[in-house]
């Protein structure tokens, strides 16, 4: 008989339906019982896509004898780390207190009945491995220690709390002047991390780190550092040749499990991809390369094609497995692809993506990467470069075809808040830099189905899957307003404004700390866990502090509302001396502070609509960082004074930093000078 997951939304908890595990969602109910039984709570969570949750799930939680010791002991809860990033947040920082090594998923946590862990781990297998004590065997010894141990554990809870509080920023002891000094610092700190023979930071795992590469390219040009600029484009070149990016099908893949991009673990996240999006248009537009054009070409038919459900919102990720077996949809062996392509096309095909070289994943198969460049290839063959690219392309064409044929993995199939707003942000920005309007058009689509759905009574929710719930975090609200000021240059409605600024106030009303400045995962009306985070580094996902701090200066930039500039200056405040520590960590907080020294360019057009169309064009083909380009036809009703410029013949430009403003501006060439000015 299915247990109580069978009534929840996420995918994740549905795949745990039908296990014999008693399981029950996080809530009042779980607690509750916990509680009247004095049973300790085995605390689990994991997400869709995660290979090491399935393996953990078939051996263990789909066997009768380990779900019976499990029932017998314990109070069992399932989280989906994806809906209830609080939780995972608190428990994985738990986690690391407790064992002193780095957390993932599945996390196995084993909390007390008041919801203080007490012991913990990752993976742990059914019998004995790894180095991990059996599962079965395991249970047994933590319902013991809880029985028999109290005292220990209760002095051991309050040691915890106490270190987990004080993870939380603190405010300065006195006033701190904002400096530049963390974001040289922060450059300075990755270009000792740099990878120079593969891109990337650091060894294996290698993950894309969007935020530190946007910092870097962002610097790059700001500050005219070729080296942090080189090492942006390497990298993001070294990836787009790798297996961690889908050679057939675009898009990229969580991490890959190597230094050299080539075999990633597979699955692809939704939350990747987006800011991923926005770097490679704006690699293509410093270099003009067409390696970052096809990449952005491809991922974005790829969100198009496999993400965007038929109302609008995007899916959340693809599983890495398919009938069980890690990567199994992607890799290939030689035959395998003799056999859909034509001999010229494999001649191509083959030495173009690492068929000619040694299998690279286990046995006889071929993870496809780019092992040569297409010109090296024709040269080679002695074939003219445009008939080397056609029979490249349509190989890829051919093999993705066959692929499609295959078992596909698994999809994750829900809608979150944040996922689709990094989404917005990044199908918005490549769609204005490449003329693209279906792309905006798929933004804008993604954006109306979060305003229907997910935007209730101003309020926003986290999660939707049939119906929305779940209290929106401090990223969906940030992630979102960073989308539509995307949004809004590409495709500008007075709507949006409004809607930025109903977010903005709920930013402050709702998750601002005003007094010591900074603002907490969770809104003040939350439930009530055993902590309340106030997360400054970035993580997989932008910190939701930067991104309210880059966006509610740039928005108080554009409307001209102190409110919303004092806001982000005192986040940074609280995160200035963290930042001088370990300033690589935090690159979005860096942006940030690189605007609030130095206000962003606000360009405001002004014309009628069919003249106003080749200005925005040209704007769109200059890379600009830190200047936000808004293109208001006239006859807008409703602008803030800030952004009313009065109407004149013809197109004319306002720009402004800050308080500082230029006289209005008649010449594309003009502008484009006045914005290349330092």
């Amino acid at each position: 008989m299915p247990n109580r997951l069978a009534q929840e939304t996420s995918p994740y908890l549905l795949q745990h339906a039908d296990n014999p595990v008693d399981w029950y969602p996080w809530g009042e109910e779980a607690l509750r019982l916990a509680r009247e039984l004095d049973r300790p709570i085995l605390l689990s969570i994991g997400y869709s896509a995660c290979h090491w949750c399935h393996v953990m799930a078939h051996e263990s939680f789909e066997d009768a004898s380990v779900a019976a010791t499990m029932n017998r002991n314990f109070v069992n809860i399932k989280v989906d780390r994806e809906e209830r990033r609080d939780i995972d947040q608190i428990y994985q920082t738990a986690h690391h207190v407790l064992t002193q090594r780095g957390g993932g998923w599945p996390l196995t946590m084993f909390l007390t009945p008041d919801q203080k862990p007490f012991f913990g781990g990752t993976y742990f297998p059914k019998t004995p491995r790894y180095d991990l004590p059996g599962f079965g065997d395991l249970l047994e010894r933590v319902a013991a220690v809880y029985r028999e141990q109290g005292q220990a554990i209760a002095a051991q809870n309050a040691e915890l709390v106490s270190l987990l509080e004080s993870t939380v920023a603190q405010p300065p002891a006195s006033a701190v002047a904002l400096l530049a000094g963390p974001v040289s610092a922060a450059l300075s700190e990755l270009k000792r991390m740099f990878d120079p023979a593969h891109g990337g930071f650091g060894g294996a795992p290698k993950f894309p780190h969007p935020a530190e590469l946007e910092l870097a390219l962002t610097r790059g040009a700001i500050d005219d550092d070729e080296p942090a600029r080189r090492m942006t484009l390497f990298t993001l070149r070294k990836m787009a040749e790798g297996g961690i990016y889908d050679q057939l099908g675009g898009g990229f893949c969580r991490y890959s499990v190597d230094e050299r991009w080539m075999i990633p673990h597979f699955e692809k996240m939704l939350y990747d991809n987006g800011p991923l999006l926005r770097l490679y248009a704006d690699a293509w537009l410093v270099t003009g390369d067409e390696l970052f054009r096809r990449v952005t070409e491809q991922t974005a038919a790829w969100v198009m094609r496999e993400m965007q459900s038929p109302e609008g919102a995007f899916y959340s990720s693809l599983d890495a497995d398919s009938e069980h077996v890690e990567g199994k949809y992607y890799v290939w062996t030689r035959e395998e692809v003799a056999q859909v392509i034509d001999e010229d096309e494999y001649a191509v095909a083959s030495a173009h993506l690492g068929l000619t070289r040694s299998p690279n994943f286990e046995g006889e198969h071929w993870h496809l990467y780019i092992a040569q460049s297409i010109d090296k290839v024709a040269a080679a063959l002695g074939l003219a470069l445009p008939m080397a690219e056609d029979l490249a392309a349509r190989a890829r064409g051919k093999l993705l075809s066959a692929r499609e044929r295959r078992v596909r993995p698994n999809r994750d199939d829900k809608v979150l808040t944040s996922w689709n707003a990094l989404m917005i942000q990044g199908l918005a920005h490549a769609g204005r830099v490449f003329g693209r309007a279906d792309w905006v058009a798929s933004a804008r689509r993604a954006l109306e189905f979060l305003r229907a759905e997910l935007w209730r009574d101003s309020r926003l929710l986290a999660t939707y899957k049939g119906r929305a719930h779940l209290n929106a975090y401090l990223d969906d609200h940030a992630f979102l307003l960073a989308a539509l000021l995307e949004l809004m240059q590409a495709d500008f409605r007075a709507e949006d404004l409004k809607f930025a600024s109903e977010l903005a106030d709920a930013l402050l009303e709702r998750f601002e700390d005003p007094s010591e400045g900074g603002f907490f995962f969770t809104s003040r009306d939350h439930e009530a866990l055993i902590l309340r985070p106030k997360p400054g580094p970035d993580s997989a996902t932008p910190s939701g502090n930067g991104v309210a701090a880059l966006s509610l200066q740039r928005l108080g930039h554009l409307v001209g509302e102190p409110r919303y500039l004092d806001a982000a200056q005192r986040a940074l405040r609280l995160f200035f001396l963290q930042m001088q520590g370990h300033p690589s960590a935090f690159a979005t907080l860096c942006l940030a502070l690189a605007e609030h020294l130095r206000p962003p360019a606000i360009v405001i057009l002004r014309g009628r609509a069919a003249e106003l169309e080749a200005w925005r064009a040209r704007l769109a083909g200059l890379y600009a960082p830190s200047t936000l380009v808004f293109t208001l036809a006239d006859g807008i009703a409703g602008l803030p004074p800030a952004m009313d410029k009065p109407a004149r013949s013809g197109v004319n430009a306002w720009v402004c930093r800050g308080v500082e403003c230029l006289p209005p501006i008649e010449e594309p060439a003009a502008l484009e000078r006045a914005l290349q000015t330092r």
